[in-house]
């Protein structure tokens, strides 16, 4: 099994993803047709273009590592597939230019190092360049309910490209960013950390958005700002009245009476028993509780015969 897009990026398999973008970075812009005079630096920056691509990429990495190129370039066998099928073969675009300013950003990566094909100084944008931001990184953000009814503060690790002092070389950095997490917050909520993304010459780095997901509670299920809660009751606690016992987010143990005849639409609303409002945390929604009425599987002659007794409301 053929391993050189490793041999062809220097590191071994273990590399993480960090390894592999340093390496394409340093191999990339010593091997560049403009940094390169030797003849086989055209097919060196192809090859090194083709091992980028294949190595960043988690998919194409994973079916690489596992059935080689061939697999790769030739497609799954069918038993290893999924689909049942072979899967779809890897071409590389064969355009090296491509991946290596899709890598440092910006149309022209030696815009900032080159004019009229003369070496310039490194560092700042020539006359008519213009930098353009990255698209948003977007991540799911996965709270507890009891997160986002309390609020609390979360810390994630990333890492990132950042340009060194030099102005024209970069290194992998990690940074903490942290999370205020506020009562109320909603599935779907946007934190946005701006320009917190990799760092190029002639690029804005990309906006951070971690995208909050709930994550599911075994007693509430939220709807908006309210809490649904679902009992489980037997009939006769339905036709002869009965108490449900509700421990709430915050601790408090809520013991509800309920004197009604219980059918199945019937519903329980609390007010101000739900999810606290994000822009006010002193308002909270309701804790609605609905009923699940466990029938008898089957009842004896003698017991039918007194139910109808005890309903026989002409009596």
């Amino acid at each position: 099994m053929s391993h050189h897009y490793y041999e062809t990026l220097e590191i071994n398999r273990n590399a993480t993803d960090a390894d592999i973008k340093k390496a394409y970075r340093r191999l990339s812009l010593k091997f560049h047709p403009k940094n390169s005079r030797e003849s086989e630096s055209v097919e060196k920056f192809t090859q090194l273009g083709e091992a980028y691509d294949v190595l960043s990429d988690p998919r194409k990495k994973a079916t690489y590592d596992k059935f080689g190129e061939e697999g790769l370039k030739g497609g799954i066998p069918a038993e290893f597939s999924s689909g049942g099928a072979w899967s779809s073969k890897y071409i590389y675009h064969g355009n090296p230019d491509k991946t290596f300013r899709e890598f440092f950003g910006g149309d022209n990566p030696f815009a900032d190092f080159y004019a009229n094909d003369a070496l310039l100084q490194f560092g700042g944008l020539q006359p008519g360049v213009v930098k353009t931001q990255d698209c948003p990184i977007e991540r799911d953000f996965h709270l507890s309910l009891n997160d986002l009814f309390h609020g609390c503060t979360k810390k994630i690790k990333i890492s990132r490209r950042v340009m060194n002092d030099d102005g024209h070389t970069s290194s992998i950095k990690d940074k903490i960013l942290t999370i205020d997490v506020k009562p109320g917050w909603k599935e779907g909520t946007r934190i946005v950390f701006s320009k917190e993304g990799d760092q190029g010459p002639n690029s804005i780095p990309a906006d951070i958005v971690f995208i909050v997901r709930q994550k599911s509670h075994p007693l509430f299920i939220r709807q908006d700002n309210d809490l649904m809660y679902k009992a489980k009751i037997s009939l006769e606690m339905a036709l002869t009245g009965f108490s449900v016992d509700v421990q709430t987010l915050d601790g408090r143990l809520l013991s509800i009476p309920v004197n009604e005849i219980v059918h199945p639409a019937y519903t329980k609303v609390l007010s101000g028993e739900g999810m606290p409002l994000s822009r006010d945390p002193s308002q909270r929604g309701n804790l609605t509780i609905t009923f699940d009425i466990q029938f008898p599987d089957k009842l004896s002659a003698e017991r039918k015969q007194l139910i109808k007794q005890a309903l026989d409301l002409k009596k």
